[in-house]
């Protein structure tokens, strides 16, 4: 038995709205572009009409709905955030996840200052974190007087009940928090300038607080209703798929990522080396690693512009090239060698600059050659952060678009010689912050499971192309940004 809870996903590209039921069943969904404007030095979001979203939801929920509610948990992006005073008012811009407005802030560092941050934080210095971010926003603001930062799920928390804090899993993806002792580091904050007291109070995904009054009269909701902010999406994707140790998560999204949970953070040379990401898991004592894939299912979006394909027609290329690659109607030899760093390099480089590229183009190359060697790239570039987690997993669930999109999930298989688990169910991390809102877990079998399992044939030809191909591969990864 859970409790029933009105669920805000706030993604990249768009914020998922759900509503379940005490039986963990979904009763109302809905998804809106996410809400972002342009400023000075790049993308935010753009608040108000973010909050209108989620209002209006609520606000069109029918009446008995609205008041089937006990919970709302709150999650998105991990890095994202700005700087939000006592009463509310912002004192920054809410910067996203990809912003590198305060990496100037991190050039100045030495190996030594790196190596520190990455064994306090469990981190590889990056502009993507908040802790340069938070730099930038309180220079702009000439100090931080009674402001916090906070995640852009932590602020939408802080309009709801009015109170301001930060939940460990997001915590940890700052670049700020000590992993060990689970407190804000004053020494890593010192690196940049900072106070600690800069960040908020740390509350657990399980700890709520209640609406104000004044929020629930204006969207219709009950004063007994409960906020928890659930924690970083792909985190808590892994407590809706009940995660466990020896087993992998691969979430997809606008961004792919790869998720193992662990009783104690990795912080060898080696974990440092590749970039691996260390973090709070959303519930418990644990600990998450993880790294990111900037591009994944935004590939879809840059294949649609690139090839001037709407939606529709790329979804029936891609189901024409799955029938064929069943069938073994497909050239590998053929078809282009597609690095897709469409929006920056995963580890171990994690560059932001970086960029795709195409090789092999010949007379004849198709868009549909295209199309397939972008997917045939992603599965590459999964398997090479795969290599780095040095771990063989006793099972790889899948998340997100990827479960829905037979082509792609096949490759996965079939080249990395690993059968998947996927979801059928499409909002496994909505389902995963109603766990963590009622003090429990999500049940990987009552996400409609099935499995892709590894053909030995294919997998076979796969190998001996990723051999061919190789050489290629590293020379357009070698490639300058």
């Amino acid at each position: 038995m859970v409790h029933p809870t009105l669920t805000v996903d706030v993604g990249t590209t768009s914020v998922k709205l759900c509503v379940f039921d005490a039986d963990a069943g979904l009763i109302a969904t809905a998804k809106h572009a996410t809400p972002t404007a342009l400023d000075d030095a790049g993308e935010i979001y753009d608040v108000p009409a973010l909050l209108d979203v989620v209002g209006s939801f609520i606000k069109d929920l029918p009446a008995a709905q609205r008041a089937l509610v006990e919970r709302i948990a709150l999650t998105g992006v991990g890095e994202s955030g700005g700087l939000v005073r006592g009463d509310l008012s912002p004192a920054s811009p809410m910067v996203l996840w990809h912003d590198q407005r305060g990496v100037d802030r991190l050039r100045g560092l030495s190996l030594e200052d790196r190596s520190l941050v990455y064994r306090v934080t469990g981190l590889p210095v990056s502009g993507n974190y908040a802790l340069s971010k938070t730099a930038w926003a309180v220079d702009r603001a000439g100090g931080h007087g009674d402001a916090r930062w906070l995640n852009i799920a932590e602020h939408l928390a802080a309009v709801m009940t009015g109170e301001r804090w930060s939940e460990p899993s997001l915590a940890s993806r700052t670049m700020a928090l000590d992993l060990s002792t689970r407190t804000w580091s004053p020494e890593v904050c010192a690196l940049v300038g900072l106070d600690v007291g800069v960040f908020p109070e740390l509350r657990s995904a399980a700890e709520g607080t209640p609406v104000t009054p004044a929020y629930a009269a204006s969207v219709g909701l009950s004063t007994d209703v409960v906020v928890h902010v659930a924690g970083h999406d792909h985190m808590v994707g892994g407590v809706g798929a009940d995660l466990r140790p020896g087993e992998l998560l691969n979430s997809t999204g606008t961004t792919e990522g790869l998720l193992l949970v662990a009783d104690a953070p990795t912080l060898d040379g080696h974990a440092e080396r590749s970039k691996l990401a260390n973090g709070l898991a959303c519930a418990g004592p644990g600990y998450t690693l993880f790294a990111s894939i900037p591009t994944g299912g935004s590939a879809f979006a840059t294949l649609q512009g690139m090839l001037g394909l709407d939606a529709g027609r790329l979804a029936a290329c891609v189901r024409d090239l799955h029938a064929r690659y069943l069938e073994g109607r497909i050239d590998l030899g053929a078809v282009p060698l597609v690095l897709p760093q469409f929006r920056g390099s995963p580890p171990p480089t994690k560059d932001p600059a970086a960029r795709g590229l195409v090789a092999g183009l010949r007379t004849g190359t198709t868009a549909e050659d295209l199309v397939l060697g972008c997917f045939l790239g992603l599965a590459l570039q999964l398997g090479d952060v795969l290599e780095l987690f040095r771990v063989a997993p006793r099972q790889l669930k899948v998340i997100g678009p990827a479960s829905g999109n037979p082509l792609w999930l096949q490759l996965k298989a079939d080249l990395l010689g690993i059968p998947l688990s996927a979801s059928g169910f499409g909002e496994v991390v909505s389902r995963g912050a109603q766990a963590l809102a009622s003090g429990t877990t999500g049940v990987w079998a009552e996400t409609g499971p099935y499995d892709v399992l590894v053909d030995p044939v294919r997998h076979a030809r796969l190998i001996d192309w990723r051999a061919a191909v190789r050489p290629r591969w590293e020379h357009l990864k070698a490639t300058p940004s």
